[in-house]
């Protein structure tokens, strides 16, 4: 059965959500012409943000109260397809454009339901690019909707329409629901393989976000196939309990306190344990706003305010001390605040930063009535709190006097760095690289190899400090530790860290392709994440990849870096008279081949050292370098299946 539809707009008991409630603003016509300007970038992040696109319009139906579930499935060729059993998008004729309404919303930039005010009361796409811009950006897009006792289908390619909208079959009427799948355009994006572990954080992420809702991610790839389902009843306090797994908590359970006023929703959960991070995550209407914003703010000034006066009223301050600042409040914090927004403003085309100013007093006001009625109804749970803030107080008075003897010691002072940094010549942060180095062999290598003019070599001996145990003033006192943050030249520490003060804008971490060295370079990556994490979010910092592999034959010699390419060239070559040498260190290269191969910009590889995700990264981070031995011991287990031992030196 298929027939052209062309139906009158009526009302079907569906919220009103009928084409008279899909308002246009603008076309398709820059989209691929200049496709980072709506979606990032056309790499692996923006290819991702297609994917989220299309499931912020089934949130948002399950946000006005329609949609229950929600399936992403990554297909073979790395199509998409997205599901939910909200209202099902209108395909009735839309008034002022003549056209279904289903046409309009795949067509039209800024143009659905999210406009209306009748149609979602709250939504995260409002500052977005919609499920147009990925008609656009793909090669081919189906639009398959599920309502009023019948399944209709629309066919895209390159965001033009290549039918109408047709009847496909008929469904019992209370079957609704919207499917979209796509094929991202390989004219457009370089890299169209989906990465599973991202998509599952993102999902993983919106089920916390919203209590109740299933949302299923599955992976039909040859090779590839798995599926995982994410609801969690309890929300964000699932969230934190989660974020906190692997870690000693010190409330029995998350802190969890809600209020909604003039329409904006709010929900904070929140619990203390014994490390000494802060780990704050903030959303508006379901984005994650990496930049804060009024409800960062807000959270801040009134968890402050809150513990301040709690430990006054209970005489817990020692003479010397007369009040917390925000930053002992917040160390060990667990919390997550999530507002939802009828009219979000969010500052900056990333929307990462919200800016509604009335945000701000409303959720400081949900902070002082609520959190201080916890207090004073668990007293020793407050003592505890307030306990931990004053350490934090003390630790953070011994860390400024070794902050100021670092200070004190220039990183181009030699008395400072006897033999250890041999700095560049340049003083352009944005042409200059640090390497970090493993090793004073390697390092003296490094230093003989090097391009004097802009690159600058650091060696590290041994294993630095594992930060994720240990406060900043412990910190400031170890040698290797103090010696990178003073060539860093940045300070470190909320209120003394300045990334406007980085003296490298290339920071690279070179060690042995070993168990050990795979070590020092995670001890070197968790002492950046927690202290200098503006470094890795402005794009500074990477890892070299040094070659596994001399493999030569007569005068032909080539470096491979991988087990793979080793084997495909011994069997290219012929077995006879072929000479394979394993780097088992860096040390074991001379100068002149450690320039040739990893520090030389027109024949080396750095990969680069992003943070997608930052909830799971703090995850991760506190499991591998925590002191949850079976936290650890477990995820080694789930995870030794994608390690290719045969790559280590084991």
């Amino acid at each position: 059965m298929s027939e052209d539809i062309n139906t009158n707009e009526k009302q079907n008991g569906s919220g009103d959500y009928m084409a008279s409630g899909i308002q246009v603003l603008k076309g398709l016509e820059a989209v691929r012409k200049r496709p980072a300007m709506y979606i990032g970038d056309t790499g692996v992040r923006g290819l991702h943000h297609l994917v989220y696109e299309v499931v912020d319009n089934s949130i948002d139906e399950a946000l006005a109260g329609y949609c229950t579930e929600i399936s992403v499935t990554i297909l073979p060729g790395d199509a998409i397809r997205v599901t939910d059993d909200g209202r099902g998008i209108p395909v009735d004729m839309h008034k002022t454009e003549g056209k279904p309404a289903l046409e309009v919303v795949m067509t039209s930039l800024h143009a659905g339901g999210k406009f209306d005010k009748g149609s979602y009361k709250v939504s995260g796409g409002l500052h977005g690019v919609g499920v147009s811009c990925v008609n656009a950006l793909s090669s081919l897009l189906i639009a398959e909707v599920r309502r009023d006792g019948k399944v209709y289908e629309q066919r895209f390619e390159i965001g033009a329409p290549m039918t109408g909208v047709v009847v496909k079959g008929e469904i019992p009427d209370d079957v609704t629901g919207t499917t979209i799948t796509f094929q991202p355009d390989h004219d457009i994006f370089p890299e169209t393989s989906y990465h599973y572990d991202t998509l599952k954080s993102r999902m993983r992420e919106l089920a916390f976000l919203n209590r109740g809702i299933t949302i299923t991610l599955a992976d039909e790839r040859e090779g590839e196939t798995r599926r995982e389902d994410f609801r969690y009843e309890g929300g964000i306090v699932e969230f934190v309990r989660w974020l906190n797994q692997s870690k000693t908590v010190i409330c029995e359970e998350p802190v969890y306190y809600e209020g909604e006023k003039d329409g904006v929703q709010v929900e904070i959960a929140m619990d203390y344990n014994d490390g000494y991070s802060e780990n704050l995550f903030t959303f508006a209407n379901n984005i994650n706003t990496h930049e804060g914003g009024t409800h960062l703010s807000g959270f801040r000034a009134g968890l402050t305010r809150t513990i301040n006066a709690y430990a006054i009223k209970e005489g817990l301050f020692k003479k010397e001390l007369k009040a917390l600042s925000g930053d002992d409040v917040r160390e060990g914090l667990t919390a997550v605040v999530s507002v939802k927004i009828p009219e979000p403003q969010f500052e900056g085309q990333t929307k990462t930063k919200l800016g509604n100013t009335e945000v701000k007093g409303q959720v400081e006001a949900l902070v002082n009535a609520a959190l201080g009625a916890y207090l004073d109804e668990n007293p020793s749970v407050a003592k505890k709190v307030v306990t931990k803030c004053i350490g934090a107080a003390q630790a953070r008075e011994a860390a400024r006097r070794a902050r100021d003897l670092t200070r004190r010691k220039s990183a181009l002072d030699s008395a400072a760095l006897p033999g250890k940094l041999s700095d560049c010549a340049s003083r352009d942060p944005a042409e200059c690289e640090l390497y970090l180095v493993e090793g004073d062999s390697a390092g003296g290598s490094a230093k003989q190899g090097r391009d004097r003019q802009f690159q600058a070599i650091l060696p590290l001996k041994g294993k630095i400090l594992n930060v994720e145990k240990a406060r900043l003033d412990k910190i400031l006192n170890n040698d290797e530790v103090r010696t990178v943050i003073t060539a860093l030249g940045t300070g470190v520490g909320a209120g003394i860290f300045d990334i406007t003060k980085l003296r490298y804008h290339r920071i690279i971490i070179m060690t042995d392709a070993d168990v050990d060295g795979a070590h020092i370079m995670t001890l070197i990556l968790t002492l950046f994440f927690r202290y200098f994490r503006e470094v890795i979010d402005s794009g500074y910092m990477y890892i070299a990849q040094p070659p596994l592999y001399r493999v030569k034959k007569d005068k032909r010699e080539v470096y491979c870096y991988t087990e793979d390419q080793k084997d495909l060239l011994v069997e290219e070559m012929g077995t006879r008279g072929v000479y394979v040498q394993r780097y088992k260190g860096l040390g074991e290269m001379n100068p002149e081949q450690l320039w040739e191969t990893t520090m030389d910009p027109e024949h080396r590889t750095l990969t680069r050292v992003t943070i997608e995700d930052a909830a799971a990264a703090d995850h991760v981070f506190t499991k591998l370098m925590g002191d949850d031995v079976e936290s650890r011991r477990l995820f080694i287990e789930e995870n030794a299946e994608y390690v290719n031992l045969d790559d280590l030196d084991i």
